[in-house]
């Protein structure tokens, strides 16, 4: 008879003793809850840490007197360290141990934390946001890779819920968070907040989670991989962050860059594709799953961090809300997600895949859709319904698509490929952020040239908005000539504003556009038939 098998799992050998496996495939680990609180909560930290200290840098840069290019180091420094760990996340665990190495990373996190709140100097405190960030890369994908393997393949979906409630609500609480402990107690505490969640998360992970069995502690270092994995993917990364700023490619420091990037990461995939120790394991993407669910990753990054980086700006921007407005606006949107990832983590066990992310990618066009639509009248109450669609698109497509991504991977797998799924969607979220920032710059100046269009000495509507103007600045007290040039000054301010919020809502249909193309992609992928998105195949 045969026997149903899923990819991913791998055979006993023949009269092995069931009692030699540290986790029972049919059962998971018995503590997998108290694994999954330990690891969401690690993994938290991360993902809040990489958005609440944006809206602290004005206080830093008063405390420190340091300017604005000089402080986005802050923030750069951080991202270009932990960009450069995700992929080494593997071979790391595999060299020290996962479990040694979990821990010691969330030490290094936390320790890295306390010194940045400590810094007194600009160089100290982005020496220290770069150690945070080297040890804050291992946080989430390792995190990934443990919450897999404690439950079993059958509550995959499950899973994935419970890591996604740390990676989506995250980015919704930081800015909220940031801007209280900014207000109240000061930029510092934005750091010393972790210290309490960084030793609670590295005490439960040293007592609950195990090294796997399989892991082999590599027999040599490939110096050159680390080295070219550092240039290639520092230098893309830096362009992404810094190139809108520096024109881009007029820049000679930016095309220089580029190159780099590219020719680096050129030999970057020859020279681990060829070495029999990789530090990156590429061969991994063999399985279709595997690479067709990272493509299907970094494209839904490229749509979800062009409304994610937008929103908080538009509002704080266009609309003058404060941080914490901002976060409470948000609020019910990132609740949403969720509530939807915990009820979608039990349908991707009994429902194909598939179907979820279509009508996921369908959801969350449609809020796009709307939020498309507003206007710099748009109040909060205004967001409530688009942001609660959008947290229910973003529930039905991350669960099922790491599901999906991950199944086809055997046990000893699992560590490089989460840590190459969520070095792309990154890196597909750093090409969306740059990308969606300078088309937002241009859309802004062609509709701003547009609208001027209508806007000529001799329109009536015009000049009677120039004279209301005028004389509203003269009854506060101006000269005629003052409040003339205020006038125009003002009109030329609301014709930017105006300007600037149609912009967005291009960039949201566009956003919209970007994830509904996850659908005809998702023809790609295998038909699955639960078993947490496993591939059943007959053996």
């Amino acid at each position: 008879m045969a026997q149903l098998t899923l990819v991913g799992e791998e055979e006993p050998a023949p009269g092995a003793h069931s009692a030699s496996r540290s986790i029972e495939p049919d059962q998971g680990d018995p503590h997998k809850y108290i694994i999954a609180f330990a690891v969401v909560l690690a993994a938290l930290m991360q993902v809040i840490d990489s958005s609440i200290v944006n809206v602290a840098l004005p206080n830093m840069m008063g405390n420190l007197g340091t300017s604005l290019d000089e402080i986005a180091w802050v923030s750069t420094g951080y991202i270009l360290a932990s960009v450069i760990v995700i992929p080494l996340t593997g071979w790391l665990g595999s060299l020290f141990g996962r479990k040694r190495y979990f821990v010691g990373s969330i030490i290094l996190f936390t320790f890295a934390s306390f010194m940045c709140g400590a810094s007194h100097s600009l160089g100290a405190l982005v020496f220290w946001r770069i150690v945070q960030g080297v040890g804050g890369g291992a946080l989430m994908t390792v995190s990934q890779a443990v919450l897999f393997e404690s439950f079993p393949r059958s509550e995959a979906g499950m899973a994935m819920a419970l890591f996604g409630l740390g990676v989506m609500v995250g980015p919704t609480i930081g800015p909220t968070l940031g801007g209280w402990l900014t207000d109240n107690y000061g930029w510092p505490w934005i750091f010393y907040i972790n210290m309490p969640i960084g030793i609670l998360a590295a005490i439960m992970i040293a007592g609950y989670v195990k090294d796997p069995e399989y892991q082999q502690k590599p027999p040599s270092i490939d110096y050159q991989g680390i080295a070219l994995l550092a240039v290639s993917v520092g230098a893309i990364q830096y362009v992404l962050e810094h190139g809108q700023r520096d024109d881009w490619f007029d820049s000679r420091f930016i095309t220089a860059l580029t190159v780099i990037g590219v020719v680096g990461g050129a030999l970057l995939l020859w020279r681990e594709l060829t070495t029999e120790h990789p530090v990156i394991d590429f061969r991994v993407m063999r399985h279709r799953q595997m690479w067709v669910g990272t493509l299907l990753g970094v494209v839904m990054g490229i749509g979800l961090y062009a409304m994610s980086f937008t929103l908080p700006v538009f509002l704080q921007s266009n609309l003058r809300m404060t941080a914490e407005q901002t976060g409470i606006t948000m609020l019910p949107g990132a609740l949403m997600t969720a509530v939807a990832m915990a009820v979608v983590g039990r349908l991707t066990d009994r429902f194909d895949p598939r179907i979820l992310i279509t009508i996921g990618a369908l959801v969350f066009a449609y809020a796009a859709w709307e939020l498309s639509r507003m206007t710099s009248l748009s109040g909060a109450t205004d967001f409530f319904w688009p942001l609660i669609w959008r947290g229910v698109g973003l529930g039905l497509m991350f669960v099922p698509l790491t599901t999906v991504t991950l199944a086809e991977l055997h046990a000893h797998e699992l560590a490089q490929g989460t840590g190459l799924y969520n070095f792309f969607r990154q890196l597909g979220g750093s090409f969306g952020i740059a990308g969606i920032a300078t088309l937002l710059a241009r859309y802004t100046t062609q509709l701003r040239a547009v609208l001027g269009e209508h806007l000529t000495a001799g329109d009536p509507m015009t000049l009677a908005r120039v004279d209301m103007l005028t004389r509203g600045m003269i009854a506060r007290g101006a000269d005629p000539l003052t409040a003339h040039q205020r006038a125009l000054s003002m009109l030329d301010g609301q014709l930017y504003a105006q300007a600037s919020i149609l912009a967005y809502g291009k960039i949201y249909v566009l956003s919209a556009l970007l994830i509904l193309l996850l659908i005809p992609l998702l023809l790609l992928v295998r038909e699955t038939r639960g078993a947490g998105g496993g591939h059943a195949i007959m053996e």
